[in-house]
This record gives structure tokens, C-alpha cells and sequence, in this order.
């Protein structure tokens, strides 16, 4: 399907779906995913990476590279997932990839998901192809994180800068957050 190695790729997959969760990893192991590890719902996603975290030995693997969730779960949905990993305290790995899959792709759900820090989106109905190409996008071009007082996540832009030039990024004041000088 794609000639990109995932073999060392290991993949936490949040679903409640029985059926979408079994297509997704056959989908991952189809694209050559060394090591997908599937739960139930966004509860067993955090139990599971605080046992990597803890126990990677008895898991079976040191880390988890990407995150793929099911946005509308129960009883912990795909967004309070992601909200544990960018935000909680406890979360092994604050700058882990993280995509949602979702069949909502109105303006404001994206937005809402950009807002919690998500890397990217996947829109059901999906292909083999569009999770290859996401998997793809997501390991070649990784973004920076940004932390502000409102905001921690990788960076929302995706598109180079206009202008062609660096940019610099200067924290004016604590209270202020993070202004952007186009240089």
C-alpha cells in the first residue's frame, strides 16, 4: 500500500467500536505497523500508557511513538484523552502524537481539537491510504510545541511562512504569553 517502513512504529489505538477497531488494525498492520496496541476507550488508553510508563517490561514496549482515538467514546471519549495527555500531570509523554478520528468535521469541532492540542484528524469514512499518508505526515514533518498560558500542543500552522524568512518567537511577558516577529 505505501513504501514507507512502519515496522519500528509502535501505535496506541483508542476505540470502543469493535468492528472500527478491528478494521483499523488490520488497516496498521496492512501498512506494515511493527506494534499496535488496541484498547476500548480513552480510561484503558491512559491505564495502558501509565503501564508503559511503569511496567514497559511486562507491556512489552518502552514507548509509544503515536496515539490514534476515537473522538466520540464511553465512558473517557477521545477529546478527555487528549486533554490527559497534554495536560495531566501524570501523563508519561505530553508531546506524543496524537490523532482523532472522527465523522464530525464541522469548522468548530476542528478548531476545538486544534484548541486541545491535537496533531492531527482523521475523517471517517477512512482509507488504508489516508491513514498511510496521515502516519506518513506525522512522522516526516513533526511541529514544534508551543506553551502559552492557554495553549500547549504542537504547532497549529502547517503551511511554510509566507515571507520566506525565519521566524523568531519572543515571550514578551509571563502574563502576556508568546508574541510572533516575522523577521
Amino acid at each position: 500500500m505505501t513504501d514507507y517502513d512502519f515496522d519500528r512504529v509502535n501505535i496506541l489505538l483508542a476505540e470502543d467500536s469493535p468492528f472500527i477497531r478491528s478494521l483499523l488494525v488490520n488497516s496498521l498492520k496492512v501498512l506494515g505497523v511493527g506494534n499496535v496496541f488496541a484498547v476500548e476507550h480513552g480510561g484503558d488508553a491512559i491505564h495502558f500508557l501509565q503501564r508503559v510508563k511503569n511496567e514497559p517490561m511486562r507491556v512489552g514496549v518502552q514507548q509509544i511513538d503515536i496515539v490514534i482515538s476515537n473522538w466520540d467514546m464511553h465512558p473517557i471519549d477521545g477529546m478527555m484523552f487528549l486533554r490527559w495527555v497534554r495536560r495531566h500531570k501524570d501523563s508519561p509523554d505530553r508531546f506524543v502524537p496524537f490523532m482523532l478520528i472522527t465523522s464530525y468535521t464541522e469548522p468548530e469541532r476542528v478548531l476545538q481539537a486544534r484548541e486541545m492540542g491535537v496533531t492531527d484528524m482523521l475523517a471517517k469514512p477512512f482509507t488504508i491510504k489516508n491513514i498511510g499518508e496521515k502516519l506518513i505526515s506525522i512522522i516526516e514533518r513533526p511541529r514544534q510545541f508551543v506553551h502559552t498560558k492557554d495553549f500547549f500542543g504542537p504547532d497549529r500552522r502547517r503551511q511554510k511562512l509566507e515571507h520566506g524568512g525565519p521566524e523568531r518567537r519572543v515571550l514578551t511577558d509571563k502574563s502576556e504569553g508568546v508574541e510572533i516577529i516575522r523577521g
